[in-house]
């Protein structure tokens, strides 16, 4: 494909065909491994069509990539009962969270990025905006609540929501990446929420 820079985007009829192809070919094959035929066949469509929407295998995938962010986020916001106690609210973002960071969609993208990252570092920038700066925001507007409550005293909205994101992934993130376990346990994983929510509401809790 050739560069795509400054290329707009066009929508149509086939775009989330196309998307959902190239979901599952990126994740089957990574970055680099993922061909336009394999792409196009996935999605059930034809190259000069796949093309005309995406001239550039980087656009296609930052595309993708933000497009199934956006959509994990929204479930997230879309099912928080915000007129729950602050703790319950903060309980089902982590276990979320988790849940997110350990599904097969998060550490792909995450390892192709990271593998990407020296030849084509505006991947791993792309997907950090739309995927976790994009997170952080959507906790600062549930923290803000809490603050507006009463429930929490925060001054610096934005570094609490990025430490309590830090607090979700403890223990479990580092063992996933670098490959200690693939799976775990309820049991592992509430340890870690009733921690980060403990920890976090000792600290800015009312």
């Amino acid at each position: 494909m050739p560069d795509g820079t400054n290329v707009e985007i066009k929508r149509g009829r086939k775009f989330a065909q196309v998307l959902a192809g190239a979901r599952e070919i990126f994740l089957r094959d990574g970055f680099e491994g993922a061909s336009v035929d394999d792409i196009a066949r996935a999605a059930g469509v034809s190259k000069a069509t796949l093309y005309s929407y995406f001239p550039d295998k980087r656009l296609l995938f930052m595309e993708m990539a933000k497009v199934e962010c956006a959509r994990q986020a929204n479930h997230v916001m879309d099912t928080i009962d915000r007129s729950a106690p602050m703790a319950d609210i903060l309980r089902s973002v982590s276990r979320q969270i988790i849940d997110l960071i350990m599904s097969d969609f998060a550490r792909s993208i995450f390892r192709i990025c990271v593998g990407e990252s020296t030849r084509f570092p505006d991947l791993g920038r792309e997907f950090y905006t739309s995927g976790p700066q994009m997170g952080r925001k959507r906790l600062t507007e549930l923290l803000r609540i809490g603050v507006s409550r009463g429930d929490l005293r925060i001054t610096d909205l934005d570094l609490a929501a990025e430490q309590f994101a830090q607090l979700c992934k403890a223990d479990l993130f580092d063992r996933m990446v670098f490959n200690m376990a693939d799976t775990f346990t309820d049991v592992e994983k509430e340890r870690v929420i009733h921690g980060a929510v403990d920890m976090f509401m000792a600290r800015y809790g009312t």
